[in-house]
């Protein structure tokens, strides 16, 4: 079944923590809620599930991706790509910073990456 990406809306709020929590992200329910609040979030959304979601940050041009993540029996199906993809229809300029194990990731979808000690930061 396709994968539909759609901002997040109130109702997602759970879901979205339960999807950044199996990934080990550190964030919070608040943030998470403001960011729902100001349209600052994106899921990924197969038979009614949300499978993936994407946290941004405003920045002055574009947003910074504060979270990335997507289940784990969904990785590699191009999940994460689709919501990166929306994400830049939707807010324009793309930042993200990420551990190295997921620069293919990045590098994969286009980003302009530079090491910052011992992570990467990246720029689309």
């Amino acid at each position: 079944m396709a994968v539909a990406v759609r901002p997040a809306s109130a109702r997602d709020h759970l879901d979205v923590l339960r999807v950044l929590d199996a990934a080990m992200l550190e964030t919070d329910s608040e943030t998470v809620e403001r960011r729902i609040d100001a349209d600052g979030v994106l899921v990924a959304v197969d038979d009614d599930r949300i499978v993936g979601a994407l946290v941004t940050l405003p920045r002055e041009s574009g947003v910074h991706i504060d979270a990335i993540a997507v289940r784990r029996r969904r990785r590699g199906n191009g999940v994460g790509s689709r919501l990166v993809e929306r994400a830049a229809e939707r807010y324009g300029t793309l930042t993200a910073d990420f551990d190295p194990e997921v620069k293919p990731f990045y590098d994969g979808l286009g980003f302009s990456i530079e090491k910052q000690g011992e992570r990467y930061r990246g720029r689309r």
